[in-house]
């Protein structure tokens, strides 16, 4: 093959957390593919999501800003499409473009995810520059019997109802790279995955992987609380009789893991087998984590590392050296200008994250002090009593409510499941004075004023479509 920029492939899964995976210690995890790939390439160790909610984090990914500046504040709002996106970037450097499975930045209703209108992404600037092949829908988490959209409002099924989605989005993606293999233009695929986001249930996954997990017993983690965390939201809230479930749902939840691992080996296969893996950037990830019980808590949405921290693996051979470890901070809008710098493309000057590309090639260099992490509102309603801020560095997490200004530190080093509150701590007032300081410089360069969630109902959106991104 001749030489040229590098071909890309992203993978993401969604609500995978760092600590589901086996190569990240889980014994209770069948992720041989990840693992592999995991001493293939880089393994960002650190890497956390901006804002762990579904939407905010897509809206991050394609933009390389932060919520408070993508207006993406919440789920089930449209995006606001006057963005530089890598979609934008890769088209104009001539890259074929592919996207396949979820989008979650198009509905501007909340519910009725099955309307063809909520559903079917139409092209033009809402495609945020993916232009080329297309197999897409905005939102739903029935993985049988399940469809998506190209061009018009018109379902598409995968199959018949025996069909896993996981399974056709994957023969789809190893479909598309092999009409691009030996074509002169580079190409960056985009696959996101459903999986392993709820339901989980026995009928929302293969009843071959359900089986590898069936006698499997889940413990409760170290900092499982049977209360309700009080800043949660309804979705962060356990309905009667969940937390009873807590065991199946893991199972089913790494059933759908293990789904997820063997098609993405099937994939990376593919790759090999077409003769482009020495010129395909091959990136793994995940939107967010899972709390699962954690400190009281279901979902995501929150600061704690059950929810924030994800894998992030990326493989280059030949660029990237094998077992290559990062502990840099790596975060959400960091992955646009690293990526893009590694494709030796232009990084767009309105991008917010940190080029970490050179960590991403084992080499040195500087880095974030700390990972700023957003909770802007409600997981998709307009509820005010939810917000906060915090860092994430290499040994600690700080954050604070802005309800009430209470603020958390932890050692994530020798606490990793965040236990032990050290706000209150003498001792520790040198470390919250840092953190304070780094918060307050960050938020202002990035013109973040830690409004409450109704304040960008009011003042960016109209009937949930955002009409205005960072302030002017």
């Amino acid at each position: 093959m001749p030489s040229r920029s590098p071909n890309l492939i992203y993978v993401f899964a969604d609500q995978l957390g760092y600590r589901h995976c086996g190569y990240a210690g889980s014994a209770n995890a069948r992720t041989p593919q990840i693992d592999a790939l995991a001493e293939e390439g880089v393994s960002f160790r650190q890497a956390v999501t901006a804002m762990p909610v579904c939407a905010a984090y897509r809206a991050s990914l394609f933009t390389g800003k932060y919520a408070t500046s993508t207006g993406m504040v919440i789920n089930e709002l449209r995006v606001n499409p006057n963005h530089e996106c890598i979609g934008h970037v890769l088209t104009r450097a001539g890259y074929e473009t592919a996207y396949i499975g979820k989008w979650h930045l198009w509905a501007n209703q909340l519910g009725n995810h099955d309307d063809p209108r909520n559903g079917c992404i139409p092209p033009g600037p809402h495609r945020l520059g993916f232009d080329g092949y297309w197999a897409a829908y905005n939102f739903h988490h029935d993985y049988f019997g399940a469809y998506y959209y190209r061009d018009e409002p018109v379902k598409i099924p995968y199959g018949d109802a025996s069909v896993y989605e996981p399974d056709a989005q994957t023969d789809m993606a190893i479909d598309v790279l092999r009409q691009y293999a030996g074509g002169d233009k580079p190409f960056a695929m985009f696959l996101s995955y459903g999986t392993p986001h709820d339901p989980w249930t026995l009928q929302n996954v293969p009843a071959r992987h359900a089986a590898m997990f069936r006698d499997v017993e889940f413990p409760l983690p170290p900092n499982y609380d049977d209360r309700d965390d009080p800043y949660a939201d309804k979705w962060g809230t356990f309905k009667e009789g969940e937390r009873a479930r807590l065991n199946e749902w893991q199972q089913v939840y790494h059933a759908m893991t293990a789904n997820l691992d063997e098609n993405l080996g099937r994939l990376l296969a593919a790759v090999d087998q077409t003769g482009m893996a020495d010129d395909t950037i091959i990136v793994f990830t995940s939107d967010h984590g899972e709390m699962f019980g954690a400190h009281g808590r279901r979902a995501k949405n929150i600061f704690y590392e059950e929810a924030v921290r994800v894998p992030l693996l990326m493989r280059w051979p030949g660029h990237i050296s094998p077992g290559t470890i990062s502990d840099a901070c790596i975060n959400t809008p960091d992955i646009m200008p690293t990526l893009l710098s590694m494709m030796s493309l232009p990084i767009p000057g309105e991008v917010e994250g940190t080029n970490l590309s050179h960590r991403a090639l084992g080499l040195p260099g500087a880095e974030p002090e700390a990972a700023f992490l957003q909770n802007t509102g409600a997981c998709a309603i307009w509820e005010d009593g939810h917000e906060w801020r915090a860092l994430r560095d290499h040994r600690h997490t700080y954050a604070r409510y802005r309800v009430d200004g209470s603020e958390l530190l932890f050692d994530n080093v020798s606490d990793p499941y965040q236990m032990k509150n050290l706000a209150h701590e003498a001792a520790a007032g040198p470390v919250l004075d840092r953190f304070r300081r780094v918060l307050a410089t960050t938020m202002g360069r990035l013109n973040d004023t830690f409004e409450c969630c109704t304040w960008y109902r009011d003042h960016w959106t109209e009937d949930r479509i955002i009409l205005r991104g960072a302030r002017g």
